[in-house]
């Protein structure tokens, strides 16, 4: 598969300090790839870093256009959707006005409605709750609005940050089937950080292994799995 975003040489500093330290890596177009690493590798700084979200050096091609530099309201005007740690829900917002925010740069209104009735029926929690304040659906509930949210702006790249955490594992399930559906039935290609790497494994074609801002490894999703030294050394299963 063709790279829908190329990054080459990637770093990310918070201030004066280098996080990550001149990675390359890519997203096959229709593909999901994970980033895998332990706590402070560099893994959320990778996505933000795509966002526009922190100060940068190296090149981010995205259905070849440059990318690197620009705003986040543009790149996601581009077509990249960032689904954050901690869901990042408005929570004194309805889920219904979560998910119109979710489409402010769309003009089609009939279009829109059809979108939010195609995530209500992925996630059907949500129609029953569309009335209700963000702020009081569950920590699963959450999720489900965040990515919905996302997916409002009719993305071609969604970037997802440790989407299981702090959720139990029928609802984890849930959410990793869902977000197979939205890879295979739409062809909406994920970049996709998390905890959870025999989950992530299962659901990724591609995966990088992050070890403080440098990559370590990268290879099929299966080629990590069966690696015995990199689980023992890095993935802890």
């Amino acid at each position: 598969m063709a790279a829908l975003l190329e990054a080459k040489k990637i770093e990310a500093f918070y201030g004066g300090t280098r996080v990550l330290k001149g990675i390359d890596f890519e997203v096959a177009e229709g593909g999901i790839t994970t980033i895998l690493g332990a706590n402070g590798a560099g893994k959320t700084t990778t996505l933000r870093a795509l966002s526009g979200m922190v100060r940068t050096k190296g090149e981010i091609h995205f259905a070849g256009k440059r990318i690197d530099g620009l705003a986040t309201e543009k790149i996601a005007a581009l077509g990249i959707a960032h689904v954050p740690d901690g869901r990042g829900t408005l929570v004194n917002m309805s889920v219904e006005e979560n998910l119109r925010v979710g489409a402010y740069l769309r003009r089609n209104a009939k279009e829109v409605e059809a979108d939010m009735q195609r995530m209500f029926g992925y996630f059907p929690r949500l129609r029953e709750r569309r009335a209700q304040q963000a702020g009081t659906l569950s920590g699963g509930e959450q999720q489900m609005l965040a990515i919905s949210r996302a997916l409002m702006q009719r993305p071609r790249l969604l970037l997802m940050d440790e989407p299981s955490f702090g959720l139990a594992p029928l609802v984890i399930r849930e959410i990793f089937e869902i977000m197979r559906v939205i890879n295979r039935q739409e062809g909406v290609s994920l970049l996709l950080v998390e905890q959870n790497v025999a989950r992530a494994l299962d659901l990724a074609d591609h995966a990088w292994l992050l070890e403080t801002g440098s990559t370590v490894m990268s290879g099929t999703a299966q080629e990590l799995r069966d690696d015995e030294q990199i689980r023992r050394s890095y993935l802890g299963f």
